[in-house]
């Protein structure tokens, strides 16, 4: 068994994933670049190591069964735990970036269905896939990516930028995603294993557009500092850059 932590990150050949598992490498943690397109994730893998950072690529598709078990025979022959699991990948087929996001009436069913599959039911999926490594850990620790779009307390207040601005099958899968990590904290209360979410701001993304105010490096702070919590740090929480946010 590996005496070094080894972090796998979900969607991390680009965007927030890459630079929270470049901030993780940086701090002499073994970081796995969860991938689902081999050539993509091959090249950030290489970019790190060029760094004389301790990268691997593996290939994860979370919503493929047969590439998550994959994963997790290569992780438990090579480094017989995992001690941080972010599970970062997502999707928005609602095109928020560009405002053009339908009413919640208007949204197909399609759309919400596809949203969820990745979002929730693959988030969830590649969670207790991995979670038998990570009891293997002293300090095991869950980040699940949110957003501020799943607090219903922001989403309900007229007088909140996010009123008038819904996604709506993009933040119902963030909504769920909290209450998931709720109960998996709970269940988890008792372990070494620390479960929080991590809200990473509106961040200059693909995803998140040109017109967003965080650059990558902000983006990716509240995972790694959730990723890295000591054995008194919090569990079940909604954190943006160490603040608490509401449900």
């Amino acid at each position: 068994m590996s005496d070094k932590k080894i972090a796998l990150i979900t969607g991390a050949n680009k965007g927030i994933g890459f630079e929270t598992a470049k901030q993780l490498a940086q701090k002499g943690i073994t970081v796995l670049i969860g991938a689902r397109d081999v050539s993509e994730g091959n090249e950030a893998a290489d970019s790190l190591k060029a760094e004389n950072f301790d990268a691997h690529f593996v290939e994860l598709d979370i919503v493929d069964e047969k590439t998550r078990e994959s994963a997790r025979e290569f992780i438990e022959k090579q480094f017989g735990k995992l001690d941080i699991l972010i599970n970062n990948a997502a999707v928005d087929l609602e095109g928020s970036a560009e405002g053009t996001a339908k009413t919640a009436s208007e949204t197909t069913l399609k759309t919400y269905r596809e949203t969820f599959e990745t979002n929730l039911f693959g988030l969830i999926a590649v969670t207790q896939t991995f979670l038998p490594l990570i009891r293997k850990s002293d300090a095991g620790r869950i980040v699940n990516v949110s957003s501020i779009r799943g607090s219903l307390t922001h989403q309900s207040d007229p007088n909140d930028d996010l009123y008038d601005k819904k996604v709506p099958a993009y933040d119902v899968t963030k909504t769920a995603i909290n209450a998931f990590t709720v109960s998996l904290a709970v269940e988890l209360k008792d372990t070494k294993i620390k479960v929080n979410i991590a809200h990473p701001g509106w961040v200059k993304t693909e995803m998140g557009g040109g017109d967003a105010d965080l650059t990558i490096e902000d983006g990716a702070k509240t995972s790694v500092d959730l990723a890295t919590l000591d054995e008194n740090g919090y569990t079940g929480k909604f954190i943006y850059l160490g603040e608490e946010l509401p449900w």
